[in-house]
């Protein structure tokens, strides 16, 4: 009679807990949020564990970081792949996706083709109303991942290296990246005549500031430390970054391709190719600036059909 009861309970039980998973709420086998797949293959050293969240109708995610000989813990909610805190869910709208669309393995549009519906895009997007209350890019994740709540919890993760015989000053994350990225810029040089002039040309490279994105109440993510800026000892009469253009030009995005200061696409690709992505791809093109998003990549192969969860 005891064995019966304890066995009816433990049926009971698992019942209940079978009562509150995903599948039962949304007629949906249990599964991670789409797209979370990407996070764990871009961040390979971080766990990502997915509880669904009855009363939120949402996957809270629980991150485990490892931090030397410990790990911190922090947890978001996924929220269409905003990843925010539990604080931020009533303010959805403020934010972008993470997973948003990178131009990856496209050559680029040709400002002499743009519609007048995306110059005018381009204008309001760019716009100083816009960039001080628009949406933009939720940092929560990357002030988990790389601990930047504060200037003085990053700044214990920033080190000194050497990239391409410059000094530079990155997120202790970035060391390997950069370390395949320099080996295989070097290894190019072999055979791609561009190179070298290009090393050549390089003024400065700069990498850590702490400091919010010009125009915006946004940390930069030079902030982090995980941006490059590669700095040419001479432009050449060329445009470089949109914003300085825009300065003396109100058409700034009509900026033929061949008039503005771009990296040898072989060294584009490499960057890309090692999970950096390259601000000349953006609307708002800033043609010296990598930055570390290896999620963004994965993700724009992934729609390619070259990347699978």
């Amino acid at each position: 009679m005891k064995q019966l009861f304890l066995l009816t309970l433990s049926l009971a039980l698992a019942g209940l807990c079978f009562a509150q998973t995903p599948e039962t709420l949304q007629g949906k086998p249990p599964r991670d949020p789409d797209g979370l797949a990407i996070f764990r293959q871009a961040y390979p050293d971080v766990m990502f564990n997915a509880i669904y969240d009855r009363d939120k109708a949402d996957w809270k995610i629980e991150l485990i970081i490892p931090e030397g000989d410990t790990q911190r813990i922090e947890v978001l909610y996924w929220s269409n792949g905003s990843m925010l805190p539990e604080s931020e869910l009533g303010n959805k709208e403020k934010y972008w996706t993470l997973l948003y669309n990178y131009n990856y393995g496209q050559p680029l549009e040709d400002p002499a083709d743009f519609t007048q519906e995306q110059i005018d895009r381009m204008k309001n997007f760019s716009s100083t109303e816009n960039r001080r209350n628009g949406a933009g890019t939720p940092m929560f994740f990357f002030d988990a991942l790389y601990q930047s709540h504060t200037k003085e919890s990053l700044e214990k993760h920033v080190q000194r290296i050497t990239f391409l015989g410059k000094p530079l000053r990155v997120h202790q994350r970035l060391k390997e990246p950069l370390q395949r990225v320099e080996q295989k810029i070097n290894e190019a040089a072999t055979t791609d005549p561009s190179i070298k002039p290009f090393i050549a040309e390089i003024n400065q490279l700069d990498a850590y500031y702490w400091r919010l994105i010009a125009g915006t109440n946004r940390k930069s993510f030079h902030s982090l430390g995980i941006a490059v800026d590669i700095l040419p000892k001479n432009l050449k009469g060329k445009a470089i970054y949109w914003s300085w253009t825009k300065d003396v030009n109100p058409d700034w995005m009509l900026t033929p391709l061949a008039d503005r200061w771009m990296p040898p696409q072989s060294v584009i690709d490499i960057f890309e190719d090692e999970g950096f992505i390259w601000g000349g791809k953006w609307g708002i093109w800033d043609n010296m600036h990598f930055e570390y998003h290896p999620e963004l990549i994965l993700e724009a192969k992934r729609k390619k059909g070259l990347f699978q969860n």
